[in-house]
């Protein structure tokens, strides 16, 4: 059972009813029991009360005691006395104390008395199943009370429980609401005794993991920004040394695609570090999606001429709560996937389409797509594609997805990656929830 409520209360209530179970059974059988020596002790006095009749009046030939009860007199084999319902017979033996026979359809209790003064036998009976019903209801009575207050007492046990739990229950709701870059401690003024362990725990936990985030950002930060200082005394290098020599030589080649690339790894990082729930909470705003997705394209334009590629923008007008910075680094990473994986003269086409209850950001190009067995993993950190894809192009830094992701997540939209409509190459699709 996954509810501590639920388990508690069960428990509880499932120990209450077999406790009240066996109460009320060895209640049962004692009360049966007390019952049946009351029933006998009536007997008694019945028969003690036969005994004295005056048997000499006709009247008490056949006296009517009810349907449970009859009795014999007896003077050696004579029948003195009996009362309607009982035989001519003897109902038993002449042997003092109780006895169960049976006559006229029933089992009957009897008990069996000789009085000396009068030398005389008396036989009392009564009807066993009348007897066993008039206990058994009397019993039931004080029992029943018992049984019908079990409901009672278990909404009593939820009420107590589900008011023991209450702080449980704060405790779970302050977690919840806690916003994503909310690493305060927590503050329970209703903190029980059994609950201040696990909030010094959740307290450290929270500290620690503060920490640790602080360390990654400013890590990246300053590696970052400590290593644009280096890299644009490179590239002051690379502009000075390349009137000095062919700039064609390989070695040189390969020279500038480095300090480009690692360029390029600088950037995202600061894009990824920029890119957190601080940073949207505070830059968010109401964005045209089609327009920034047309300034971008405008902008990337001179990459596509370069290699010759055709490029679409199609949709509409239509607007979306978001960081504008960074749904630019999104558009960014894209298309410039986009760009760097297709061939010379391919197609890459932007569209900005508005659905039902959602808005479809999609980038789809005809390059030389994405393998299955990478679709899963293209966005994690690091992650790259292996260089077999017919793509002259030098590989990423593997962050560039990574950021489309957090991004997207960021704006609690959601990444697809399907297959292109052209021969080849792969389309990323980003699903915005629409403005209320």
């Amino acid at each position: 059972m996954r509810s501590i409520r639920l388990f508690l209360i069960a428990s509880i209530v499932a120990t209450l009813i077999l406790f009240n179970f066996l109460a009320a059974l060895q209640g049962y059988r004692s009360s049966m029991q007390e019952a049946d020596t009351l029933f006998d002790n009536q007997m008694l006095d019945l028969a003690r009360l036969v005994a004295n009749l005056d048997v000499s009046k006709a009247s008490t030939k056949e006296l009517r005691l009810g349907n449970d009860l009859s009795f014999q007199i007896w003077s050696g084999s004579q029948l003195l006395a009996a009362s309607d319902n009982a035989p001519n017979e003897p109902l038993l033996d002449f042997v003092p104390g109780f006895e169960y026979v049976n006559f006229n359809g029933y089992r009957w209790r009897t008990f069996t008395r000789f009085e000396a003064s009068l030398e005389r036998w008396v036989v009392v009976a009564e009807r066993e199943d009348l007897r066993f019903v008039l206990a058994e209801n009397v019993v039931l009575q004080s029992i029943l009370p018992l049984l019908l207050g079990i409901p009672i007492v278990g909404l009593l046990i939820w009420v107590i429980v589900s008011h023991g739990l209450r702080p449980l229950q704060q405790l779970s709701n302050d977690l919840k609401n806690k916003g994503a870059s909310d690493l305060s401690p927590l503050l329970s003024p209703d903190s029980r005794i059994e609950l201040d362990q696990v909030m010094e725990s959740i307290n450290g936990f929270i500290q620690r993991l503060n920490q640790l985030m602080e360390r990654e950002k400013r890590f990246s930060a300053d590696a970052a920004h400590e290593l644009r200082t280096p890299m644009s005394a490179l590239k002051i290098q690379l502009h000075n040394l390349s009137n000095e020599i062919d700039t064609k030589h390989e070695t040189f080649q390969q020279l500038q695609e480095g300090v480009d690339r690692m360029q390029h790894l600088i950037e995202q990082l600061l894009s990824l570090y920029r890119a957190t729930p601080e940073q949207f909470a505070k830059n968010c705003e109401s964005i045209d999606l089609y327009e920034l997705a047309q300034d971008k394209v405008a902008g990337f334009y001179p990459n596509f001429e370069n290699k010759n590629q055709h490029v679409e923008l199609l949709g509409s007008s239509v607007e979306i709560d978001g960081d504008k910075f960074a749904l630019e680094t999104l558009f960014s990473n894209l298309l410039g996937n986009a760009n760097k994986y297709t061939l010379k003269g391919g197609n890459i086409v932007v569209r900005v389409s508005e659905m039902k209850d959602e808005i479809c950001l999609s980038v789809e190009d005809s390059g030389p797509g994405i393998p299955d067995a990478d679709k899963k993993r293209v966005f994690d950190r690091f992650y790259r594609v292996a260089a077999n894809q017919g793509s002259s192009r030098p590989l990423g830094c593997g962050l560039g997805l990574t950021i489309v992701s957090h991004v997207a997540e960021l704006h609690q939209a959601r990444v697809e990656l399907k297959d292109s409509s052209y021969d080849s190459g792969c389309a990323f699709q980003i699903f915005f929830k629409k403005q209320r």
